[in-house]
C-alpha cells in the first residue's frame, strides 16, 4: 500500500510536535501570524488504551491506558489541524493543532519546515541516540560455553 507523500508529511510534523516540549512551541508561535480560526473542538483529555508486543514480535496484549488530550481548529479556508499529545497539557494540545493548521498552507509550510520542525526533530534524534547509548553501554551479552566432554 502506497502513501500520498502529504500524508507521510503530515504524519511526521504531527509525531514532532507531539514530542516537543511546549514551550518550544510557545517561542515559536509567538513569531508568526496566526489566520482567523474557528476551536471545533477545545482541549479536552481522555484516555486510550496502549498495545504491547512480548519480545517486539509475539502476540498483542493490553499493556494498560495512557491519558491523552486533543482538540481541533478550523481556519476560514476550510483547513483543520488537530493535536493529540499524550498527557494532560491542554496548551500543548492546541499548540500542535496550531502548527498542524500553518503547515497546511503550502506558504508558511515552506517556512515552517526548515526552521521549526527540521530543528525540533533533530533535537529529538539527538536525544533518542543518546539515550540509546547509554541504554547500550548497560547491555549484558550472554552466551554459553560448550563443554568438551
Amino acid at each position: 500500500m502506497t502513501q500520498d507523500p502529504n500524508q507521510a508529511q503530515r504524519r511526521h510534523w504531527l509525531g514532532v510536535l507531539a514530542q516537543a516540549a511546549p514551550a518550544e512551541l510557545e517561542a515559536h508561535l509567538s513569531r508568526h501570524a496566526l489566520p482567523a480560526l474557528q476551536w471545533l473542538r477545545r482541549p479536552e483529555t481522555g484516555l486510550m488504551m496502549v498495545r504491547g508486543r512480548a519480545g517486539g514480535t509475539g502476540g498483542q496484549f493490553n499493556l494498560g491506558e495512557v491519558s491523552v488530550t486533543r482538540c481541533a481548529v478550523q481556519d476560514d479556508d476550510g483547513r483543520l489541524g488537530v493535536g493529540y499529545v499524550r498527557g494532560r497539557v491542554a496548551r500543548h494540545a492546541e499548540l500542535v493543532a496550531l502548527f498542524d493548521l500553518l503547515l497546511q498552507d503550502d506558504r508558511r509550510r515552506a517556512d515552517l519546515l526548515p526552521t521549526v520542525i527540521a530543528p525540533l526533530a533533530e533535537r529529538q534524534r539527538a536525544a533518542r541516540d543518546v539515550a540509546s547509548a547509554q541504554a547500550a553501554a548497560t547491555r549484558v551479552n550472554f552466551f554459553t560455553l560448550a563443554r568438551g566432554d
